[in-house]
């Protein structure tokens, strides 16, 4: 393939990127710099540093999204694991991303139905002698159906990286005398290490800008940063103010990004 027909495949790509990802950035930062009167002023960004409820929605944003990745990290890495052991693994890993194909509304829509009061859960819990519980609009049921979708996100990235993982590592691991403990603590796991940090990156940055799910799940008990964009575009229309917010998520996630990336050793030759 010549430079010219790679430059040419290159191009689509570029409008792409420029169109969708460097504009809207841009229009965003641009945005965060005006007042809700259409005014340049750098307010925003002092009152959102200087105010205790954004610094909370902040913290909140974070803690949330720190529950989740833990929650589906202690979920998937097992399940991957478990199902890089089976015969039909591709079937499987197939099936549970299944779910990443509906859509999300309809997700949420399905959980008020199971978690409501005459729900599935609550007529199980009537049924055993329980009694009905009051699980929607709970912190519990937010983080669980948060938990459900970002599952097969963190899955995938594992199940790739212990797929081409090298089994003579592991068998070297046990001629050594390593029991099943320590082989999957200093030989599974660190090799595995780099699907562990883009599962975290697919679950950890999404789930700081949650919105629709605080509000159908949590009923809106569980306050972060997507939901207080999302009432300064809609509800009060103070887009300058919306935008930076935006723009600290950007931020955020651009930090977290670069926390759990990948670091190249120093000597390393590039081809």
């Amino acid at each position: 393939m010549t430079k010219q027909s790679k430059a040419l495949y290159f191009i689509p790509y570029s409008i792409w990127l420029v169109l969708f990802v460097i504009a809207p950035l841009l229009l965003i930062f641009y945005q965060s710099f005006f007042s809700i009167d259409g005014q340049f002023t750098i307010e925003n960004y002092k009152t959102y540093f200087e105010s205790s409820t954004y610094l909370t929605m902040t913290l909140n944003s974070v803690w949330y999204a720190f529950l989740i990745t833990v929650l589906t990290l202690l979920i998937s890495y097992p399940t991957a694991y478990l199902l890089n052991k089976t015969k039909h693994k591709q079937l499987w890993l197939l099936l549970i991303i299944l779910p990443t194909w509906i859509n999300l509304l309809l997700k949420a829509y399905a959980f008020i139905g199971i978690f409501s009061a005459n729900g599935s859960v609550n007529d199980f819990l009537a049924f055993i002698g329980i009694g009905r519980q009051q699980i929607l609009f709970t912190d519990v049921s937010f983080l669980l159906v948060a938990t459900y979708i970002e599952i097969p996100f963190m899955i995938l990235p594992i199940f790739n990286a212990l797929e081409e993982l090298n089994p003579s590592y592991i068998s070297a691991s046990r001629d050594l005398g390593a029991n099943n403990v320590e082989t999957f603590r200093r030989v599974i796991f660190p090799l595995t290490l780099s699907g562990v940090k883009s599962g975290v990156q697919a679950v950890f940055i999404p789930s700081l800008s949650l919105f629709m799910l605080t509000r159908l799940i949590g009923g809106n008990r569980v306050i972060t940063l997507g939901t207080a964009i999302e009432q300064h575009f809609l509800v009060t229309q103070d887009w300058g103010m919306g935008s930076t917010i935006g723009v600290v998520l950007i931020v955020a996630m651009l930090l977290i990004m670069l926390a759990t990336g990948e670091k190249r050793k120093k000597g390393e030759n590039h081809k």
